[in-house]
């Protein structure tokens, strides 16, 4: 006798050569210092590990986090853009899936978003 737990085939954790970013969304808080992100990944049967910053577009590093062995499929984090008096600017979000060696990493994603002036 089967016993299936996954009711959609969707959802069914899958060996980690398989294992990509399947959604990756930003978007600012009014304050205009943090950002929301979201990241969703292939339901995993072995924690992958996940390495995002974002970058002004003069190529300033305005923040980063990593996160080691994350035990979640739907990932939301809050970053904070640090190092500036105005955080107004386009910026590149990168995100990045590794396991054991992060040089290259096995998949990532890229995303430009834009903190608009105080006026705006």
């Amino acid at each position: 006798m089967e016993i299936n737990l996954f009711n959609d085939a969707d959802l069914v954790p899958q060996p980690k050569h398989k294992i990509k970013i399947e959604d990756f969304r930003v978007s600012p808080y009014p304050d205009r210092f943090r950002v929301k992100v979201n990241l969703k990944l292939t339901p995993f049967q072995e924690r992958p590990n996940l390495a995002i910053s974002a970058s002004r577009s003069d190529g300033l590093l305005a923040s980063d986090l990593d996160v080691i062995a994350t035990m979640h499929v739907d990932n939301e984090f809050t970053m904070h853009i640090r190092g500036l008096d105005d955080p107004s600017g386009v910026y590149t979000l990168t995100a990045e899936l590794y396991y054991e060696i992060r040089n290259p990493p096995q998949d990532s994603c890229q995303i430009d978003f834009v903190i608009p002036t105080d006026d705006d």
